[in-house]
């Protein structure tokens, strides 16, 4: 009888160094493709996760957001675990024997270990760090990038991630006479959920990579959008949208202009003429008309970034980069954005000059300066956003919420 593979679980052991997309997720529920993190880690293994385990802060939200176990293990005499930061999941995770862990070159950071159960145990409630490992550990070395240590890497390991992520897709069957004037071009795979509406005048460019339009999608007539891209569930594409390669954008979302390489983790909108190009946005980010980013610098040079103003700036070894947007950012008509912006949780923008390269969560920011977004009018918008997609905040998310804004200041 084949021996049964250890439980799966995905811990999550340094979230603080990927905020402000984890101020209100845990890592492994940040979209770095078409999927989140936990997803991709559950389809590279081929089963789900028998639990997940995060920071109490953030345990009560995950706990309403997914149907595992939260900081619980289950039984079993020895148990795999998996980094919440490991993006692109590797084979050699599978081949692991108890004892031994994976750990990528370079940094040594921890990717996954199989560990008896008292080890994981102990390992996981002392946070995932890595002085509670046990010792003896075998190392097995990680050669290829595959971990999340700072915000850019989103963007870093995006590529890759999104062709991952639909490859699993290539199973689907490839979608003919979709209606009047539609246009398929290329040879790369094209898969539309059968209640997705694909309205006259659309170009789906495959030459490319792969196109996936999920369930309930809707192509508004003129809009183009080239390979490799996923348009998620209940979102819209505006009429005469340019979604360029390498773009995931999450469930419900409106996304108009020109997008290219920018990931969208769900009910955003980006509805009005803009370039919005090598970024990852969180949930509920509103997009004033003409809202633009920068995604390179006039020098073509190496572009620095800042996650907050507490943090140090960071030489991403990148070219192209744009901006990473918490949850609840929104930004006034014509907004201008800098190379490797940063914009905090719950911030406003309403310069008519260049937003500042970090802004602090919860930041309100005109021409005459800073100020910081009084908490009850932020719930107040909020809550309204939220409502036009007939959702609701539920208690715990509410205190997460006024918890970082008081951590602002």
């Amino acid at each position: 009888m084949p021996q049964q593979p250890p439980p799966l679980i995905v811990f999550d052991d340094d979230p603080e160094s990927l905020s402000p997309m984890t101020d209100l997720r845990a890592s492994f529920e940040v979209r770095t493709g078409a999927l989140t993190t936990l997803e991709r880690i559950e389809h590279a293994l081929g089963r789900d996760a028998a639990a997940v385990w995060t920071s109490d802060g953030l345990a009560g939200l995950a706990s309403e957001r997914l149907d595992v176990a939260v900081n619980e293990l289950p039984a079993g005499d020895a148990l795999l675990l998996v980094s919440a930061r490991c993006a692109l999941p590797p084979e050699a995770i599978g081949e692991l024997k108890v004892g031994e862990a994976l750990r990528e070159a370079g940094g040594g950071e921890l990717v996954a270990a199989h560990l008896a159960r008292a080890d994981a145990e102990r390992f996981l409630k002392a946070g995932g760090k890595a002085g509670a490992l046990p010792r003896g550990l075998k190392s097995v070395e990680q050669k290829e990038r595959c971990m999340l240590r700072h915000p850019c890497d989103v963007i870093r390991l995006r590529d890759a991630a999104i062709a991952m992520d639909l490859a699993l897709f290539a199973d689907e069957e490839q979608v003919e006479g979709l209606g009047p004037g539609v246009a398929i071009l290329g040879d790369h795979h094209v898969a539309v959920d059968p209640t997705a509406e694909i309205c006259p005048l659309v170009t789906l460019d495959a030459q490319g990579g792969p196109i996936v339009i999920g369930p309930d999608a809707v192509v508004r007539p003129g809009a183009v959008i080239c390979g490799p891209a996923y348009i998620g569930a209940g979102s819209t594409i505006v009429d005469r949208a340019h979604i360029k390669a390498n773009t995931a954008i999450g469930p419900v979302c409106k996304i108009g202009g020109e997008v290219g390489g920018t990931i969208f983790q769900g009910f955003s909108n980006k509805a009005h003429d803009g370039h919005l190009g090598d970024s990852w946005v969180g949930e509920w980010v509103n997009f004033g008309a003409g809202t633009t980013n920068s995604n390179l610098l006039n020098t073509y040079g190496e572009v620095m970034m800042q996650s907050s103003a507490k943090a140090k700036r960071v030489r991403t070894g990148m070219t192209f980069l744009g901006a990473v947007v918490g949850d609840h950012a929104k930004f006034a008509i014509g907004t201008r954005l800098m190379t490797g912006a940063v914009i905090g949780t719950g911030a406003m923008v309403a310069v008519s000059g260049f937003a500042p390269a970090t802004v602090e969560a919860f930041a309100w920011w005109t021409d005459a300066g800073e100020k910081r977004y009084r908490m009850e009018k932020f719930l107040i918008a909020m809550e309204a956003m939220m409502g036009r997609r007939d959702m609701d905040a539920t208690g715990r998310y509410v205190e997460r919420v006024k918890g970082l804004g008081d951590r602002a200041g």
